[in-house]
């Protein structure tokens, strides 16, 4: 695994925001701007993830980091549903990242949940052979929302909130999108969307009950070696959770940028 550079975090943000707008684009409301050093990408969707703003330009000090974290934590306020600031460590410089905790606080945020940026030119992948699993393609809204579900349950996300989330046209028509299959029952997802020019791995999930069998890891590599045969992309990025992030580091993918997801305290 090779260190992340520069380019690297700066890749990882552009991948991170422009994903976001082809994830909600197509949803009724979606609003979408660049501006002041924050990217909006918010849905106002009843599934959390669709709705974020993002600090994606460097933050050169802590006034700086102030400004755009209130702005952001005032704009969310107006919202119905919640959603997450979506801040990366490595543009913050060192005055801004020892303000952070104090700016939180001031500004009634809280935090959400920790990412790392990863990316990687792994191709071709070999698909570990794995004797239960079966995986079909995503090619019906009723498959779309079996994903939905298996989303929203690996998250801890209420299923209700997650009933569509997954507009058909990108999902079905311009991702590849995989489910795995044991015994009849999906247990694990996995889509690859084509964005600026690189294979984007978004909604990687397996069901809690099913987890630790190997059954995202077989999902993400069948779907990144099809999305490589179709596209001939060499470039892969993703963004992961703590859990998901030693999968993909068998796979091949290497850390670009830590993030951090805020939400607004009560």
């Amino acid at each position: 695994m090779r260190p992340a550079r520069e380019s690297d975090a700066a890749e990882s943000v552009e991948q991170f925001t422009s994903s976001w707008k082809l994830f909600i684009q197509d949803l009724p409301g979606a609003e979408i701007s660049d501006n002041s050093g924050l990217s909006f990408r918010w849905a106002d969707h009843t599934f959390p993830f669709w709705n974020a703003v993002f600090v994606s330009e460097p933050v050169e000090d802590e006034g700086v980091l102030r400004r755009r974290l209130r702005k952001a934590a005032e704009y969310m306020r107006k919202k119905r549903e919640s959603g997450l600031i979506w801040v990366f460590e490595e543009y913050l410089s060192e005055s801004a990242q020892r303000k952070l905790p104090e700016i939180l606080q001031k500004e009634r945020l809280e935090f959400a949940l920790p990412a790392t940026g990863m990316a990687g030119e792994i191709f071709p992948l070999q698909a570990p052979a794995h004797p239960t699993l079966n995986i079909a393609q995503v090619i019906n809204e009723s498959m779309l929302r079996d994903y939905e579900q298996i989303n929203c349950q690996a998250y801890g996300i209420p299923l209700e909130l997650g009933h569509g989330a997954l507009e058909p046209t990108l999902w079905i028509e311009k991702s590849y999108s995989y489910l795995g299959y044991e015994n009849g029952r999906t247990v694990a997802a996995a889509s690859v969307i084509v964005n600026e020019g690189r294979l984007f791995l978004a909604l990687v999930a397996t069901r809690p009950e099913a987890q630790k069998r190997g059954y995202a890891e077989a999902v993400v590599r069948f779907a990144l070696q099809t999305a490589h045969e179709a596209t001939g992309l060499l470039r892969t990025t993703l963004h992961a959770s703590d859990a998901g992030r030693p999968v993909y580091k068998r796979v091949g993918y290497y850390d670009t940028a830590k993030i951090m997801a805020y939400r607004l305290s009560l």
